[in-house]
């Protein structure tokens, strides 16, 4: 009798396991957002509105028309590529808080090259051209503190901080002293070719500024999801993120993955600046980055690191940005800010306890499944 007993154990661990990872990847971020929900209601009862009414028309300005679902994606198509950033490096143990800084290097990078391209080079051409110059300035400034880390240990998180102020400002020398228009911030308009708009293909769509750069941040997070959990590559850098020491014994050479992670996280926020130069202005304007690179760290946090998980934060804050503008007739726009900052709190509190719950409540499970298991063999015996 030992034989089946032993084989419903592991078929209940088993089970138990893999309920466990399902709960421990939906259930934290949900609690989070029903926390952030009750102090949302809280909010809009102080200015004296119905959070209902607030609610319904945060929907109505975003979800509930084409332009507004518009904008969104728009919104969502950068946010994912900075959190796409951010979370590569953390899997890899790295705190990557440049992607501000590498975003606009991006976006800098895909206008230089569609300046200096000649115009009667043909889009299919030109355009790839201008994305992989954006990818490769962004994997250029995210290089560099991977680098520092690797052959000297500086921390990470104080290089990327001091190179998002050198790029911005760098770049904004480069454009108001050399290339921009009389009167403006911006660089000429590019004449290599952009990106169409998704008003191009749906005419519902007219007016939003959302375009083809949302199936490439797409793109890149299927890659990253396949990079991650599929390559020998993600696996290493996994391990390192887990257990350097570990993975160094183990034969992953650590300095490489450190270097090679930063630079791919640069790259991806490079990306990013796609969407705004080749996608939406067909020009490289200063500051029109926004927050977005910083805003990406809590769309990371939110959707778990996961490449997936993103892509629904990403949706999240994108919605709770373009809200903002449309509840700011009954309630201040600030309180969509404020909302996204009791998010982001309530994923950093909520997350680590839920999980101890969870843990604490399948280890219970467990322990009651084995002593069940214990008495039916001995009565049988």
């Amino acid at each position: 009798m030992s034989g089946p007993s032993a084989s419903g154990a592991a078929d209940s661990a088993s089970l138990s396991a893999t309920t466990l990872r399902a709960l421990e990847a939906v259930l934290p971020p949900v609690v989070a957002l029903c926390i952030a929900a009750v102090i949302g209601d809280l909010l809009i009862l102080s200015f004296g509105e119905s959070p209902a009414a607030v609610y319904a028309l945060l929907i109505k300005g975003t979800w509930g028309n084409p332009y507004g679902i518009g904008q969104v994606l728009y919104k969502t198509t950068t946010l994912t590529c900075t959190g796409l950033a951010f979370a590569l490096a953390g899997r890899a143990g790295l705190f990557n808080v440049g992607a501000e800084g590498q975003l606009a290097a991006g976006g800098f990078g895909a206008a230089l090259l569609g300046l200096a391209l000649p115009s009667g080079l043909p889009g299919l051409l030109a355009v790839p051209l201008c994305v992989m110059a954006a990818m490769l300035t962004g994997a250029g400034v995210g290089a560099v503190p991977g680098v520092l880390r690797a052959r000297f240990g500086a921390s990470e998180v104080i290089v990327t901080i001091m190179l998002n102020f050198i790029v911005l400002a760098l770049l904004n020398w480069v454009v108001s002293t050399h290339l921009h228009l009389p009167e403006t911030l911006r660089t000429p308009d590019i004449h290599a070719g952009t990106l169409p708009r998704l008003a191009d293909w749906f005419a519902v769509f007219s007016g939003s500024a959302a375009n083809a750069v949302l199936l490439l941040a797409l793109a890149a997070a299927a890659a990253s999801w396949w990079l991650l959990f599929r390559t020998r590559s993600g696996y290493e850098l996994r391990a390192v993120g887990l257990q350097p020491d570990a993975a160094e014994y183990g034969g992953v050479h650590v300095p490489r993955v450190m270097w090679t992670s930063m630079a791919l996280s640069g790259a991806l926020a490079g990306l990013g600046g796609v969407n705004f130069v080749l996608g939406y202005k067909g020009y490289y304007e200063d500051g029109f980055a926004g927050g977005a690179g910083f805003l990406g760290i809590a769309v990371a946090l939110v959707g778990r690191n996961h490449p997936f998980g993103i892509v629904l934060s990403a949706l999240l804050f994108a919605t709770l940005s373009q809200g903002g503008l449309a509840v700011n007739a009954i309630v201040p726009k600030q309180l969509t800010d404020i909302l996204t900052a009791v998010v982001i709190l309530s994923v950093a509190t909520a997350v680590p306890e839920v999980q101890r719950q969870l843990r604490a409540a399948a280890a219970s499970t467990m322990a009651a499944l084995t002593r069940a298991q214990q008495t039916s063999g001995g009565r049988a015996s």
